[in-house]
């Protein structure tokens, strides 16, 4: 079976951590190499942002990544992409003419957009993820919302359209069926963890005396570090880790970094939060590791993967009660939930966690168990190839899990 995935902005390839480099790149790359090293032939499409790279390239992973030529090959931010996707759906229908896929998968609104142009006229089935949605975005961003006009409209009318949606959490489904999508025609598949790297056993990045919180992601506004900052004034004998942005030697030329420290001093604990910058993939297992409690508290999540990485780790986590975090962390089990944007249940939840080693390994031990159960990219994969099944693609057809257990 040959799956084509479209993911306009966030290539498979890209370095997490920036603007526009997060979840959905890592969901893509994952998705793509398992579904490869199941027998799959699987090609990637994403827009030409650099003109280094060749046209074709195939990952060590076994899937092929196409860089499409639609607006400048730079860095542009994807809010400003609309105007290339005609580019790039001509592109896909020259290309799908040739060889045609089984399924179409797209990734994000303008991909979906871009991929159905192109499949109508071939009768190729497309099942799509949202990733995001226009609507929520606008709802917590307001006047701060820099996506064109036409997304809300066109997540509407992509959700008429596609054979299926795949959503990665409950929340989503809700927000779908505000917008008019019946249940029936949703499937819902979260993001996943490789197990086998984010593990509890293993090293650790180095650490003092403090106790330690750590808070992983891009440095955005919406993430909350803020939030965590702020919290930090309520705690005693503790530090903050930040990992994201820029590298460490260009962090000062980041606007969020330097509006965190700002908030840091104001609070009288800049001696206790150290921004680290942009941290490699290989490294955040360790980090993870190093910490007694991983935070992740933004406004809103259309699903947030670092409480996954760090449930894997056997590090408990104390997160915001938005989006796909409801779903993926179980209050009072692997973790406690706190409102977003209050830094005083912030700090009383990783105060709970901080003083009570105990309640820290039992969450711990909670959490990997519930990763390995529900949330491996094997069981990603599964449960993604019964969606295509479910839009009529009859090849789509993966092994059943053999022994698989339930977790908390």
């Amino acid at each position: 079976m040959r799956i084509a995935m479209v993911s306009e902005h966030a290539s498979p390839l890209a370095a997490l951590g920036g603007v526009d480099a997060g979840g959905q790149n890592l969901h893509v790359a994952e998705l793509s190499a398992v579904m490869a090293r199941a027998g799959f032939e699987v090609v990637v499409y994403t827009r030409r942002d650099d003109p280094g790279p060749p046209e074709r390239t195939t990952t060590p992973q076994g899937y092929e990544v196409v860089h499409v030529p639609a607006g400048p090959a730079e860095q542009v931010p994807k809010d400003d992409l609309l105007p290339h996707m005609g580019d790039f759906a001509r592109f896909l229908l020259r290309d799908w003419t040739v060889k045609r896929p089984d399924v179409v998968h797209s990734h994000f609104w303008m991909s979906g957009l871009a991929s159905v142009l192109a499949a109508r006229e071939l009768g190729v089935p497309v099942v799509h993820t949202y990733h995001a949605l226009g609507v929520v975005k606008r709802r917590h961003q307001g006047t701060a919302d820099t996506s064109p006009p036409e997304r809300v409209p066109i997540e509407r009318a992509l959700g008429r359209e596609v054979a299926r949606v795949v959503a990665t959490c409950s929340d989503e489904v809700f927000e779908l069926a505000r917008m008019g999508l019946p249940r029936s025609r949703i499937s819902v598949v979260p993001c996943g963890v490789d197990p086998e790297v984010f593990t509890p056993l293993g090293p650790a990045a180095p650490r003092g005396a403090l106790r330690r919180v750590v808070t992983v992601g891009r440095l955005v506004p919406r993430k909350g570090f803020a939030t965590v900052v702020a919290a930090m004034k309520r705690l005693t004998d503790t530090e903050l880790i930040v990992a994201g942005g820029l590298s460490e030697p260009s962090l000062a030329d980041d606007p969020e970094a330097r509006r965190l420290l700002a908030a840091a001093r104001d609070a009288g604990v800049q001696d206790r939060v150290r921004l680290i910058g942009r941290v490699s993939r290989a490294e955040v297992p360790a980090l993870l590791r190093s910490a007694d409690v991983v935070a992740c508290v933004p406004w809103y999540e259309p699903f947030g993967i670092v409480p996954l990485e760090a449930m894997s780790c056997g590090v408990p986590v104390v997160a915001a009660a938005v989006g796909g975090i409801t779903d993926t962390v179980v209050d009072g089990v692997t973790g406690l939930l706190v409102p977003p944007r209050d830094p005083d249940a912030l700090a009383g939840a990783l105060r709970t966690l901080l003083d009570d080693p105990a309640l820290r390994d039992a969450f711990g031990t909670a959490g990997a168990d519930r990763v390995r159960a529900r949330y491996t990219w094997d069981r990603i994969a599964r449960d993604t190839a019964h969606a295509y099944q479910r839009a009529g693609v009859a090849a789509a057809r993966l092994p059943e899990p053999v022994g698989a257990g339930e977790a908390p």
